[in-house]
């Protein structure tokens, strides 16, 4: 979805297409996601300074009941990182050196829920897979220390 399609969703959902609600949702996109609450309310409030943190976190909350949005944590210290909502099938590529979060589609995480549903009668709402590693780009040198935590996605979604 993109954003010229957001108002008229929220609209037929029983919500008010508002500027901040359509600034997050543009920084989404224009970010492809994996932002901390913090870092979208910086790249909104640039867009839109009269945008507040409160109005950030209503807007997320909205977007992740209306199925738009989701949280996922990618291991660093607890910060929740946003992004557009993707299917369980797309897992999480975490590079420990550049900080890139990249998604990846496989069979995987199918297979997860057939072991879960077979072996242990558990029945997995979400899967959220995120696999650390060293990407493409950094797997030919080394740092010397690893990042503690991610950073935001560079552009490749």
């Amino acid at each position: 979805m993109d954003a010229d399609q957001l108002p008229q969703l929220l609209r037929d959902r029983g919500h008010r297409a508002t500027r901040p609600r359509r600034a997050v949702f543009e920084a989404l996109l224009d970010d492809h996601g994996h932002l901390t609450v913090e870092e979208l309310a910086e790249r909104v409030h640039s867009r839109q300074p009269s945008v507040n943190l409160a109005s950030v976190y209503r807007s997320l909350a909205l977007f992740e009941e209306l199925g738009l949005a989701r949280e996922t944590r990618l291991g660093d210290e607890g910060a929740g990182r946003w992004e557009l909502a993707h299917p369980d099938e797309h897992f999480h590529l975490v590079c420990v050196e550049c900080g890139n979060i990249d998604h990846h589609q496989g069979t995987l995480v199918e297979q997860v829920r057939e072991h879960l549903a077979g072996g242990h009668g558990f029945q997995a709402e979400t899967v959220d897979l995120t696999v650390t590693g060293r990407c493409a780009d950094c797997a030919g040198h080394t740092s010397p220390e690893p990042l503690t935590s991610p950073r935001p996605a560079t552009g490749r979604p």
